[in-house]
């Protein structure tokens, strides 16, 4: 790999997020990796395939079928756990050689997520399905090719985007055998995480057309392998071959975003920290990202202003894993500068969350939303995942959220070792107590994987893991999927799902996915809450500016009168 005294500045590198990931904001890492390399001189292209209408086409086709297969008390979240089915027999239809074994596995599929048959016809009607889609994807894939000509292919690969990720790898190999191809993502967080055989499996499955997995960070490593700094026996790197070292995130400059048509993504992303300082059991962040570090509030504000400038964008979502050690500072940095931007990401519902000075301070700092992983309304349940808060604090903190306007979505994790059916009651009647202080909530069932939960290793001592699908399926599936032995059960588990969302249903309590369905939750908020957030459709307005966080008033008939942790009530 030696390539002369500059040789990275001659390489054309591609980057791409490969179908199918659900294009809520540009892809982060990407723009961060291109602002990176590209500093010194090195000519870099990012590209989004989400945003062509022809897969996403094909993506609505399956789920059609899916959706006139699945009985409705069995649905839960379709286009969300139906994303298991899906990703898995995008796999199969790459690998298999049996047909008959084929059709018998995507029927296991089907029924190992919803608990329900599916005839031979629909599976044949799925298939044809996904021989259209890698019909068009190839077409589309080499075209890209020929544009762009890079001599580096480098893919930010997740669970759903595994199967068209490996497809694109082959083909770009098979076209060019001279092009470099670079794997990384968030997949090594959780389904090929370090220390399991997925990955294993998965690095010898790629040999012929996969030269290096960069795990974890990517911009040290990535340059490195450009700059032919790498060990070349070795293919998979991280951490440790960075010398134990983490990036400087105060350094990097913001994300060059310029390639993509932002007009398609709700929100524009940034971010102010890495990894995060908490254990969530069933959590791989820390995992993954490792030493949590954080900016300082100044720099990120000036990324946000900086930002602006350049794409008119006001409102934004950032990815740290939780907000929670700089969201006021940031708020009152926000405040000072006297710039109208909106952000919304994570927060932990600790006993800061739960003070209204704080979330009007928040609100007037731009504060959007705030996604709320508050997993069970039972803390017999919230002690198990060590969650260190409790319900109390999560009511209170959707109170004094909902108090300052800012939208509420919070997420449910159902089926974590130990969950009883009195345990997720009282997750229902949490939820219908807090009914108007929830803007909107969404579910999983609990994913357990061998290696990249911070609980894996316990779980894997204690608990017998079993496979959920054949073992004759690796051949066609290459990643395997585990489950744990014990109550509940994986079956008990989605029923949960399916029960939860129609409770909400039923309390009016919505999970918006398109933009017509968000139309409505963010008009129900606005008759909820006077001092409600703007709505996303007006806040995607370039035509509009909107300046009114700095104006939110404290509301005189609204008192906390909840008592404070340890207090009883009067």
């Amino acid at each position: 790999m030696v390539r002369g005294n500059d040789p990275f500045k001659n390489e054309r590198v591609l980057l791409s997020l490969m179908p199918f990931w659900d294009p809520q904001i540009p892809p982060l890492g990407l723009a961060c990796l291109k602002s990176y390399l590209q500093k010194d001189g090195c000519h870099v292209k990012t590209v989004d395939t989400n945003l062509e209408m022809q897969f996403r086409e094909c993506y609505d086709r399956y789920f059609h079928i899916l959706d006139q297969t699945v009985p409705p008390g069995k649905k839960g979240n379709l286009y969300n756990i139906g994303n298991q089915v899906f990703r898995n027999h995008l796999m199969a239809q790459l690998n298999y050689t049996n047909k008959e074994k084929y059709i018998e596995l995507v029927k296991i599929l089907v029924y190992k997520t919803f608990y329900t048959d599916i005839d031979e016809g629909r599976v044949q009607e799925m298939n044809q399905v996904l021989d259209d889609f890698y019909s068009r994807f190839k077409a589309y894939f080499l075209d890209l090719l020929d544009r762009e000509k890079p001599t580096v292919l480098g893919l930010s690969v997740y669970g759903d985007t595994l199967p068209a990720s490996l497809a694109a790898f082959k083909w770009a190999k098979e076209k060019d055998p001279s092009i470099k191809t670079v794997m990384g993502g968030g997949i090594f967080a959780d389904q090929a995480a370090p220390g399991s055989t997925n990955l294993e499996d998965l690095v010898e499955y790629t040999t012929d057309f996969i030269d290096i997995f960069i795990i974890g960070e990517g911009e040290e490593l990535f340059l490195r392998f450009l700059r032919g700094e790498l060990d070349e026996t070795q293919r998979v790197f991280g951490l440790k071959d960075s010398g134990g070292r983490y990036v400087d995130i105060s350094s990097l400059q913001v994300p060059d975003f310029f390639d993509f048509d932002l007009g398609y993504y709700p929100h524009l992303a940034f971010y102010g920290a890495r990894s995060c300082p908490y254990q969530c059991k069933f959590c791989s962040e820390t995992i993954n990202w490792g030493k949590y570090r954080k900016k300082a509030v100044d720099q990120t504000v000036k990324g946000f202003i900086e930002l602006y400038k350049r794409h008119s964008c006001q409102l934004f979502l950032m990815t740290d894993s939780t907000l929670n050690p700089t969201i006021t500072p940031l708020s009152k940095a926000m405040i000072e500068s006297g710039a109208a931007i909106y952000w919304d990401g994570f927060l932990r519902a600790d006993r800061h969350v739960c003070n209204m000075d704080n979330t009007l301070l928040w609100r007037r700092g731009g504060f959007y939303r705030a996604k709320l992983g508050l997993e069970s309304g039972s803390q017999d349940v919230l002690d198990l995942m060590n969650k260190q808060i409790t319900v109390q604090q999560a009511e209170k903190a959707l109170a004094a959220l909902a108090y300052a306007g800012i939208k509420t979505t919070t997420f449910w994790l159902f089926g974590f070792p130990g969950e009883t059916e009195e345990n997720f009651q009282e997750t229902l009647e949490f939820v219908e107590k807090c009914k108007d202080n929830i803007y909107e909530a969404d579910c999983n069932a609990f994913n357990y994987y061998l290696t990249g939960q911070v609980n894996s290793g316990e779980w894997l001592k204690n608990n017998k893991g079993v496979l959920l699908y054949p073992a004759w399926a690796k051949d066609m599936l290459i990643s395997q999927t585990w489950i744990l032995e014990g109550e509940p059960s994986r079956e008990e588990s989605y029923q949960r799902v399916c029960r939860f969302l129609k409770h909400c249903e039923e309390l009016g309590i919505p999970n918006p996915y398109s933009l017509e369905q968000i139309c409505r939750a963010d008009g129900r908020w606005k008759k909820l809450h006077k001092n409600a957030v703007p709505s996303l459709v007006d806040l995607k307005n370039k035509d509009n500016y909107i300046n009114e966080s700095q104006n939110i008033k404290k509301l005189s008939f609204a008192v906390n009168t909840m008592p404070e942790e340890g207090e009883e009530w009067l």
